[in-house]
């Protein structure tokens, strides 16, 4: 099969041929159809992601496809069966392994794309402001990065949840895309002065920060008190350290928050916020964003559009068409 690969981190990846991979005891054979891209993949490729695959890997850590075989033991889902799976890494590829308690049934209402690019950002931001944050109907949500992969995930679903959203996002473009999710309020990163503009607002009981840097500082600042902050990553390289004066004056909480780890650590709790998410895409309440899709040649344009925050929602690679057809 063909597959991105790196040997080396720092180095890029470049296309090979390599083995097709055979399922062991508990896993499927999938044949990949499209793959999310995330920014924790140009972490990885760089080296600088806190989960390190071992040399060589290929990267790309959520897909859709479909089921070729099963493995001893496993008594589905049937051949055919076209799934979801957060797998970590090996998706820019044609085929992988995938441990079948990971793979979520795609409804007939979900392209391809959609599917490769919902579970890694709708899971975030919906167990990050559920589950972690308790986010309420008529609080105020601030959700910075707000066009980006996650941010434009937390920005519908706070709206859906009842929260009253403020986006914050770099230029008018990508400020529209987040209107259209569902905000409420909109600040331009580029030109606005952040905390200023919040606490005008009112201030904000629940932040969302997929950033880092000054922007989560500034939004440290505008909380209301008791209001909770949630860091889910750092797109702008810089990773705060937190002032506890502020947390203690104004009863702050700062509450990390790493999608990943509940596969092992609460597989229940990722398995039941999927169906919600899967529900209510069914429903028409979700409206998944992909601004690029690139074929796999392309695999690193695509890490680039991400890396250089040219994208909007969800980048894919595609791999196949939507006869099977390997592109």
């Amino acid at each position: 099969m063909r597959a991105m690969c790196v040997h080396e981190t720092g180095r890029g990846m470049r296309l090979e041929d390599i083995p097709d991979p055979a399922p062991g005891p508990g896993e499927v054979l999938v044949a990949i159809h499209a793959c999310g891209v995330n920014f924790a993949d140009t972490l990885m490729v760089e080296g600088r992601y806190q989960e390190k695959p071992p040399l060589p890997f290929t990267p790309g850590m959520e897909i859709c496809g479909t089921i070729r075989a099963l493995g001893p033991g496993v008594a589905g889902p049937a051949p055919g069966t076209r799934v979801a799976a957060f797998t970590g890494s090996g998706g820019f590829a044609q085929l992988a392994t995938i441990p079948v308690e990971r793979c979520v049934p795609v409804p007939p209402s979900m392209t391809d794309a959609q599917a490769a690019g919902f579970l890694v950002a709708y899971g975030t931001s919906h167990l990050a402001l559920s589950h972690r944050a308790r986010l309420q109907p008529g609080e105020t949500l601030l959700v910075l990065g707000a066009a980006g992969g996650v941010g434009l995930t937390a920005v519908e679903l706070g709206a859906l949840m009842g929260a009253r959203v403020i986006a914050c996002a770099r230029g008018r473009e990508k400020l529209a895309v987040a209107r259209a999710a569902g905000a409420h309020h909109l600040i331009d990163s580029d030109t606005a002065d952040l905390r200023a503009e919040v606490k005008a607002l009112g201030g904000a009981d629940v932040c969302y920060d997929p950033v880092g840097g000054a922007p989560f500082d500034a939004a440290l600042r505008a909380m209301r008190p008791e209001g909770r902050i949630l860091p889910v990553g750092f797109a702008s390289g810089a990773v705060p350290q937190i002032p506890a004066n502020i947390l203690l004056v104004k009863n702050l909480t700062v509450i990390g928050f790493y999608w990943g780890a509940y596969a092992s650590l609460r597989p229940d709790l990722m398995a039941e916020s999927l169906r919600q998410l899967f529900a209510w895409h069914e429903a028409g309440r979700l409206h998944p964003h992909v601004s690029h899709v690139l074929p796999l040649t392309q695999a690193q344009e695509a890490l680039d559009l991400l890396r250089l925050r040219a994208a909007t929602g969800k980048v894919v690679v595609q791999i196949r068409d939507a006869s099977g057809s390997t592109l």
